[in-house]
């Protein structure tokens, strides 16, 4: 069974062996990594919340929508852009990344900052690489992974691992990039000579683009087009089959019975067939393209995605209206 929560991981063999196996990895001071780790403390609370929705949950889109698009996270959007507009753009000249598709993921995974999580990530990333919860699919590898990467991070830093904070997965900042995705993607966007995802809004901002761009987002596509669906269920169970990854041709979504609209006919990449349940209502469906996909590389979600979208395209239009 799990440890009592906030029990010390400095009497665990098993914490110890991965303190050397990290310092081995990373180049890093054994001692100092020994020491780090024994400083963490298993959290019930994590393990509890990376547990999966109760059996028998039905998705619903138009619920998960109604939790990101709307009033609270569109005025506090309306505020960010205003305020970091130009940063918005410069970061959308430079990585081709609209400023309505950073602003939505700023605002779907932290209202512009405002939630930026507050546990110890040294004490989620060890929760969850030493004491991964029972009952769903193991992840303690991807776990103990970004740990090392975390803590190589704040050796690079020079940043004390029990005093940073971030989500329940360990994710930080205004952005909730993990570890190793700020060692990867996170650019020095305000040139001060330093990344800081959480005090830097400009940090932030590129780093969202630089992220996307380096996931496949096209400069100038649209994200995804209204699609009707083919009446016959065998063609939309081929279309549906590769789900989020976009493999067919416009033409070809035509050929199986979808229509699509023009500026959709007349896309040059290949299409998805999106689908997001409703619960017992009518499913909605969207065809999406490689930027649509490009979103989900930053959580693997269509619901993700099109929410992202959305309060982002919120946002502007309001940023917008007001200026007029």
């Amino acid at each position: 069974m799990p440890p009592s929560d906030a029990t010390s991981y400095a009497d665990r063999a098993d914490a110890r062996a991965l303190a050397e196996r990290i310092a081995l990895e990373h180049g890093l001071n054994p001692a100092w990594t020994a020491q780090a780790l024994a400083g963490a403390r298993y959290r019930a609370a994590v393990a509890r919340l990376m547990m999966p929705p109760q059996a028998g949950t039905p998705k619903n889109w138009a619920a998960y929508r109604s939790r990101f698009v709307e009033p609270i996270r569109i005025r506090a959007g309306v505020a960010f852009w205003r305020q970091h507009e130009a940063t918005l753009q410069r970061a959308e000249t430079l990585y081709g990344v609209p400023a309505e598709i950073i602003a939505g993921v700023l605002g779907v995974e932290t209202i512009y900052g405002r939630q930026t999580g507050q546990f110890r990530v040294l004490d989620v990333l060890a929760t969850l690489s030493l004491d991964f919860p029972k009952g769903r699919s193991d992840r303690s590898a991807y776990f103990r992974s970004e740990l090392g990467q975390f803590l190589k991070l704040c050796e690079e830093q020079g940043t004390a691992p029990e005093t940073v904070l971030g989500s329940y997965a360990g994710a930080i900042g205004l952005p909730q990039f993990m570890p190793g995705s700020i060692r990867r993607y996170a650019v020095d966007f305000d040139g001060d000579g330093r990344i800081d995802l959480s005090r830097s809004p400009a940090d932030a901002i590129g780093s969202v683009g630089h992220y996307l761009a380096r996931h496949g987002w096209k400069p100038g596509w649209a994200s995804h087009f209204d699609v009707k669906p083919p009446e016959n269920q065998d063609a939309l169970g081929k279309l549906l089959a590769p789900d989020i990854k976009p493999t067919f041709s416009a033409r070809e979504m035509g050929e199986l019975g979808a229509a699509l609209p023009p500026e959709g006919q007349a896309h040059p990449g290949a299409l998805a067939m999106v689908l997001l349940q409703n619960g017992r209502d009518a499913p909605t469906l969207v065809a999406g393209t490689d930027n649509f996909y490009a979103v989900t590389r930053y959580n693997q979600s269509s619901y993700y995605a099109l929410a992202v979208i959305q309060l982002g395209q919120a946002v502007r239009l309001e940023s917008q209206r007001g200026s007029r």
